[in-house]
């Protein structure tokens, strides 16, 4: 096992000095196997390491943007502004072609995997509950480690040009003493092992529970017995919860797991429910333009999949009120409308897609007509038609969201 100096836990930039007695070896950022001890004073140490990254906007092709730049950690990791994108490239002026989503309670996503069967304490583990699991809007990354990278390679987010621009930038970092304290005296001359060494640091701060998932609701203190609710939370609880009314639970779950883990508030599946194109996008101003979600443009090994067209990862409802906009586009711009769009798009769709030249309503306007097939229609869809009667009166609806204002976690409560 490898052991460590007196000086292993001394402090350089204010990050763990974490070299072994003997060195790392040559060509490689892993210290080998660690003690108890050893391993939790490392974690310590990229945690430290990776928040110093995630502020940096010299890691951007701009200089101008940091991971926290679209990652607010006074919005809970997610957008401050109400744009339904954020701009980006080695400009800083180039539009990306979806919302950013929150950072917040990723820890427990699995990996993506197409076919995903519950658990037997979970739920009915015959059924198969179809693609479920990654990170991002299309589940195309299945670690921290592993989604760091496409920000900081993506020409329309931090745009750099490949990984060699992001070890060069770390190498000139006011920390990059600090990051060989980490990873080797000479790690800089290995720049495949200096960015992967990079997406690590990332990876464990953004496994930091006070940051990341501190379940510090009022929702939580309820749950411990230690909060009390309002009368209207209790009642849009209720309607959150009941499959005959707004059914959220069916995706975002809500009751502790089994074992006693924190509701997550979402089964990490991918879903179709036919969200109304938003024309704020720069790229929707091209007619044959469709963000298709899981088959592309953006994720493409399952392009040729068309099943899975129009797909999209169901999101944590954790901190969901401090939002501005909502959905993969961001084509909503309150958390009442949001939760309206779920009651009515099947009863009332003239209130949410525009009109044909012809009058008629062109529902499902992002999504082709060879992909409808794939829209959710389990409640509160479930078959309703226009002008039968929407699963939620309009004070329901004001019920639900008062609940959900509940899923705030106390450090972003002000916000």
């Amino acid at each position: 096992m490898t052991r460590w100096t007196s000086a292993a836990f001394a402090t350089l930039a204010g990050i763990a000095v974490l070299w072994p007695a003997d060195g790392l070896p040559a060509g490689s950022v892993s210290p080998g196997p660690l003690s108890r001890a050893e391993a939790f004073a490392r974690a310590a140490a990229l945690t430290a390491l990776g928040r110093q990254m995630f502020f940096d906007p010299s890691l951007s092709a701009s200089g101008k943007q940091a991971c926290s730049s679209c990652h607010d950690p006074n919005h809970a990791f997610g957008p401050a502004s109400a744009s339904p994108l954020e701009m980006g490239g080695p400009n800083h002026d180039q539009p990306g072609l979806r919302s950013v989503p929150s950072l917040r309670y990723l820890q427990a996503a699995p990996a993506f995997t197409e076919h995903f069967y519950d658990s037997e304490d979970e739920g009915d583990e015959s059924v198969d509950n179809g693609p479920t699991g990654g990170l991002t809007w299309d589940g195309r990354a299945d670690h921290g480690k592993d989604q760091a990278r496409i920000p900081l390679l993506s020409p329309f987010e931090m745009a750099n040009k490949d990984e060699g621009a992001v070890v060069a930038a770390l190498r000139k970092a006011p920390y990059a003493d600090a990051f060989k304290a980490a990873f080797g005296a000479d790690v800089f001359d290995h720049p495949q092992d200096a960015f992967d060494a990079a997406m690590e640091a990332l990876g464990t701060f953004e496994q930091s529970s006070a940051d990341f998932y501190p379940y510090s609701s009022r929702y939580d203190a309820f749950l411990a017995g230690k909060a009390q609710l309002t009368a209207q939370e209790l009642r849009g609880r209720a309607l959150f919860e009941d499959d005959a009314k707004g059914n959220c639970a069916s995706c975002h779950l809500s009751q502790p797991s089994n074992n006693g883990e924190p509701p997550q508030f979402t089964d990490f599946g991918l879903i179709a429910i036919g969200v109304p194109r938003n024309p704020p996008i720069p790229a929707n101003a091209d007619p044959n333009y469709f963000d298709l979600g899981l088959c592309g443009p953006l994720r493409t090994d399952f392009k040729d999949r068309s099943e899975y067209c129009g797909l999209f990862k169901t999101p944590t409802l954790r901190n969901v009120a401090l939002r501005k906009s909502f959905f993969h586009n961001g084509r909503f711009h309150t958390l009442r409308e949001a939760v309206a769009f779920y009651a009515s798009r099947d009863t009332d769709p003239g209130r949410w897609y525009p009109k044909n030249a012809d009058g008629t309503v062109d529902k499902f306007n992002d999504l082709p007509k060879a992909y409808r097939g794939n829209l959710n229609t389990d409640p509160p869809f479930n078959g309703r038609k226009p002008g039968d009667k929407p699963a939620l009166t309009d004070a329901e609806i004001d019920d639900i969201v008062a609940f959900l204002g509940t899923l705030t976690d106390a450090d972003q409560a002000g916000q």
